[in-house]
């Protein structure tokens, strides 16, 4: 969770980035993208490293690594843009060695419906770690009147946290939870046998879909809320306070809404598949509940974009049902990716998975809309020109849920095929 708190920390004190560094919008975008870029580099070194070496030892060095950087970027002078987005990219290992290789301990821990509730609580960090994240970021700032105080607090909880794993966290043999004896492979082998595996090829899409809105909403929403509020008042200038209160309203949204969002999607999976009253055992209820999570996300997050321009509340409310939407995949997609693939091929295929959602979801999507809101609003620097040119170039990445929920489909036909070839792999070796 530490990780994700400083990502959505910075998102929550952005616009005074911005003034700090004097730098507009698609640079701005660019601060989310080289952390993304950075994650990328390190998540399948991590996710290799993971399969064959100590992988308690490789979050510690993580975790130690995103500590450091963490602290240091809040250091930086306000001339140097560019050191501080070096430090912005090294806080991205950081995230690259927990959330590559935590899932395969946990899959190590537990088999079946066990596993899926682990997993559910795992990715609670998800919207927990975002919402505290805007909330830590703003209210800190406000009270210390420095965006760089709002981002020296997650250092501490970093350190504790990896006290907490080399204190706590013993390491399990890979594959024990389902007694599977392991054989080593090179990384090709690894690769190759996940292209073969087409239930892994068409989530990854799926997920890339959903990491690629919420990663770009949750970067740009408080930025947009706020030129709104000023359209609306007719003011450019936002006091601390009212900043403060968007980006507290949109963590409090994140962190509920996701927490309700990443429950409901693994219990209604779970339901789903024994069956329930009207519901009849569906054993391709996990790609289904992530389809349904974002189609419903498509019209509700188009409202939300549009009731911004003139009733904020509103645009609050849709926001917190799309973002519950987007997240009933959390969980349930790595769950469908650990048992589709063997054991000692899981942290690969979790790396992997992660370096396509980023390359081609968050990593470049938050650039591209700034990119294309600077294009739209062009010279005019008025209040209307910049809350409509963002909110314009916000359409982009919510349409691309269409693609995603059209991609679980696509993976619910090859899911049972795939899944029992993985626990034929399990029984021969």
């Amino acid at each position: 969770m530490s990780p994700l708190l400083i990502r959505f920390t910075v998102a929550a004190v952005l616009t005074q980035i911005q003034d700090y560094f004097q730098i507009g919008d698609s640079n701005a975008g660019l601060l989310q993208t080289i952390f993304i870029v950075f994650y990328m580099i390190f998540a399948p070194l991590f996710g290799y490293f993971g399969d064959r070496y100590n992988r308690k030892m490789l979050m510690i060095i993580g975790l130690t690594i995103w500590t450091t950087a963490v602290f240091t970027s809040s250091l930086i002078h306000q001339k140097q843009f560019w050191l501080f987005v070096l430090c912005r990219g090294i806080v991205g290992i950081g995230e690259a060695s927990y959330s590559t290789i935590a899932p395969t301990i946990i899959a190590d821990l537990f088999i079946g419906h066990r596993r899926s509730t682990a997993l559910m609580v795992f990715y609670f960090a998800i919207p927990v770690g975002s919402g505290l994240g805007f909330i830590m970021g703003s209210n800190i700032s406000l009270w210390t009147g420095s965006w760089q105080w709002g981002i020296r607090l997650t250092p501490i909880i970093g350190i504790i946290c990896l006290l907490l794993l080399i204190i706590i966290l013993n390491e399990p043999i890979r594959g024990a939870a389902e007694n599977a004896n392991l054989e080593a492979t090179t990384l090709c082998d690894d690769i190759k046998y996940l292209l073969t595996i087409r239930t892994y090829i068409f989530s990854t899409i799926g997920s890339t879909c959903v990491v690629s809105v919420a990663g770009c909403l949750a970067w740009w929403t408080p930025t947009l809320i706020q030129h709104a509020w000023s359209m609306e008042h007719g003011t450019s200038e936002i006091s601390s306070d009212i900043k403060a209160n968007i980006s507290l309203t949109f963590g409090f949204i994140t962190c509920v809404a996701g927490i309700i969002g990443v429950i409901v999607g693994s219990a209604l999976s779970q339901v789903w598949q024994e069956g329930i009253s009207c519901l009849k055992p569906n054993k391709l209820a996990d790609p289904h509940v992530c389809a349904i999570g974002a189609f419903m996300g498509v019209p509700l997050l188009f409202f939300a974009l549009t009731f911004a321009a003139h009733h904020i509340f509103f645009c609050w409310v849709f926001i917190f049902c799309g973002v519950m939407c987007c997240s009933f995949n959390w969980a349930v997609n790595m769950d469908i990716l650990m048992y589709i693939t063997v054991a000692h091929r899981r942290a690969v295929a979790t790396a992997m998975q992660t370096l396509i959602c980023h390359l081609f979801g968050d990593a470049s999507t938050p650039y591209i809309v700034g990119l294309v809101s600077d294009t739209l609003r062009g010279d005019d620097s008025s209040i209307a020109a910049h809350f409509y040119a963002l909110q314009r170039a916000l359409y982009i990445p919510n349409f691309i849920l269409v693609g995603g929920g059209a991609m679980y489909l696509i993976c619910s036909l090859y899911l049972l095929r795939d899944k029992e070839k993985a626990m034929e792999s399990v029984q021969s070796t």
